[in-house]
């Protein structure tokens, strides 16, 4: 029998998440930052997950003084030893995780024939590799949480990109597209065992990414838009990510996509 609530209470109504535990990665800006918060607000003990320590801490000081309870773990998550230790660590102390939000990721467009094969590299090993191997960490704590809660959740940020086409956007749109695929392909086998899976389709947002950019054409073409339209924000999404994750357990929405009300594709 589910462990999960089946009435709506006052607790439950104010904190939706409360009792369980949330992993985010790229935790330290943007996104994953505002997620991080989010999901605490809404009762969830979160674990902080990114290189930048400092800024780890600075976050979880937040989240506690607004009544929060976060743990910082400072990995490289595209060191797969270090994963599996922040994996085992979460486990240890917290007792696994239930929700897994996989948000680190990094945006590098470039026309292809410049072959900026070190940027195309770096999209991948976070994009693709990275994320495989996270997941990978963390699937059986979900598993074993789902069968004893009746519930689990892994939310991955995927990207319009992945839909649809952006020229000089070829290795990140292909990066985004294995995403939102392999988020299918997750949820037909974990889905049965009562974890939800979805991919969460953004389209532009304000953060750091844009900051990462050095093709100069890129950097036009993205400043161009700033001014034609309002983009999302960091916590636009996070309250689509608290939205999926405050769900009645039966409900999944597998894929879900979030656009500037200005941007057309």
């Amino acid at each position: 029998m589910s462990a999960y609530p089946t009435a709506l209470t006052a607790s439950t109504a104010v904190a939706p998440l409360r009792g369980r535990v949330a992993v985010v990665t790229g935790a330290s800006s943007g996104i994953g930052e505002a997620a991080a918060a989010r999901l605490a607000s809404l009762g969830a003990r979160v674990v902080v997950l990114a290189r930048r320590a400092e800024r780890l801490d600075e976050l979880v000081s937040r989240i506690g003084k607004d009544g929060g309870s976060a743990l910082a773990v400072a990995a490289d998550v595209t060191d797969r030893a270090a994963v599996r230790a922040a994996a085992d660590r979460v486990e240890a102390e917290l007792g696994g995780a239930d929700l897994l939000f996989n948000n680190a990721g990094v945006m590098l467009p470039a026309p292809f024939e410049e072959s900026a094969a070190g940027q195309w590299q770096q999209q991948i090993d976070l994009n693709v590799t990275a994320l495989t191997h996270v997941t990978g960490a963390f699937v059986p704590q979900l598993v074993r949480a789902a069968g004893e809660r009746g519930v689990a959740d892994l939310i991955t940020t995927s990207s319009i990109a992945a839909q649809n086409i952006f020229p000089t956007f070829a290795v990140y749109s292909a990066t985004k597209a294995y995403v939102t695929h392999f988020s299918r392909h997750l949820r037909a086998e974990l889905g049965p065992k009562g974890v939800r899976v979805a991919a969460v389709e953004p389209g532009i947002v304000g953060t750091e990414l844009q900051s990462h950019v050095t093709d100069e054409g890129a950097r036009e073409w993205l400043a161009g838009s700033k001014e034609a339209m309002e983009w999302l924000t960091p916590e636009d999404v996070a309250e689509t990510v608290g939205f999926l994750a405050s769900l009645p357990p039966r409900v999944n929405l597998q894929q879900v996509t979030v656009m500037p009300t200005g941007q057309t594709a």
